[in-house]
């Protein structure tokens, strides 16, 4: 599968995304640990994609970065500056997290749904959000779609929402955890598309994806996880074409 931008170069913004940096980052759900020493580096406006088996701990990885669920140990830099003093509402605004459930208000509409954030935590004027929310939702692909509520939505146009929703904060880094994981296999080309065209224009991107092709093509970096360590980062070439630990050629081996 190629990967296409939905809308015409001279139309797309670029985006300035910053470093990300995760240092001996350690997590736990009471007393067991669930991510053990991750220390992952994603330079400004590259895309990293986390491969690995369910419950490797890619998801409570993100979850640590966004601070929705707080780290046990380590440190998260967000342009060389540690994050985990931050309040929370203020890093949500510098670091944008999608998840696979697109988590919609059902009575609101894609409009709505945008403007919430910016009205709610920025605290914009109605008509700067209405504005900031409708230029999103066009980036998208969803300017026919503005005043439709989720449930006459299709799945990936309801995704779509959610990326706009995150992109109107004007975040620094987009964080995805298998956004199109709840989708029907005809709607995750569009969003992959998308992601794709994101990474293009300089958003820094960190993606748990299962999606290896996507991982390939798109990935500057790609971090195979399991049992909540790094056990392979490098280029995609290297992991996919010459992986050096049994773990990984386990998992290419079934996935691939």
């Amino acid at each position: 599968m190629t990967y296409t931008s939905p809308l015409p170069a001279q139309q797309t913004p670029d985006f300035r995304g910053s470093a990300l940096d995760l240092v001996d980052l350690t997590m736990a759900y009471g007393d067991i640990d669930v991510l053990r020493g991750v220390s992952i580096s994603v330079a400004p406006g590259t895309t990293t994609c986390v491969i690995g088996p369910s419950g490797s701990g890619k998801s409570t990885m993100l979850r640590g970065v966004n601070r929705l669920h707080e780290p046990k140990g380590g440190d998260v830099r967000l342009d060389g500056e540690s994050i985990l003093g931050t309040k929370p509402d203020v890093l949500r605004r510098r670091i944008g997290l999608v998840f696979q459930h697109f988590n919609l208000f059902p009575d609101h509409s894609a409009l709505q749904n945008v403007m919430l954030a910016l009205r709610s935590v920025k605290r914009m004027p109605k008509a700067e959000a209405k504005r900031i929310a409708e230029e999103r939702l066009i980036e998208v692909g969803l300017g026919e779609r503005m005043d439709h509520r989720p449930r006459d939505l299709s799945g990936g146009q309801q995704q779509r929402v959610a990326i706009a929703r995150a992109l109107a904060m004007e975040p620094e880094v987009m964080l995805f955890d298998e956004v199109t994981s709840a989708l029907d296999p005809e709607l995750v080309k569009g969003v992959l598309n998308l992601m794709a065209d994101l990474g293009r224009r300089g958003m820094t991107m960190v993606v748990v994806t299962h999606e290896m092709n996507f991982a390939r093509k798109v990935a500057d970096q790609v971090v195979f996880m399991d049992e909540g360590r790094v056990v392979e980062a490098g280029r995609p070439d290297d992991l996919f074409d010459r992986p050096q630990s049994p773990r990984l050629q386990r998992f290419l081996s079934e996935v691939l």
